[in-house]
């Protein structure tokens, strides 16, 4: 997991989303606005966290924690059942 700056402070979080509830947007690529971190965190199965900035995928499980950084174009892809949130900073 990436670390994000010490100056910055929570903000808001998501509910946990399972796949059957996943917003269609989260399934698109997306950013977070200009200053606004992010880090997802699975609760149960399996996520792909796919980093179009690095060009990346990178796979998920229960416990995992991943930051995002301001305004990296990103999205997720459920790999059968999976839970998780996320949580925003700024």
């Amino acid at each position: 997991m990436s670390e994000f700056p010490p100056t910055v402070n929570a903000d808001n979080r998501t509910p946990v989303f399972t796949e059957q509830t996943v917003p269609t947007g989260l399934l698109r690529h997306h950013k977070t606005k200009p200053g606004v971190w992010a880090v997802i965190t699975i609760m149960s199965g399996t996520l792909e966290f796919i980093d179009e900035q690095k060009g990346e995928t990178r796979r998920l499980e229960a416990g995992d924690r991943h930051v995002i950084a301001p305004q990296a174009l990103h999205c997720v892809k459920p790999c059968g059942s999976a839970a998780f949130f996320v949580e925003f900073y700024r």
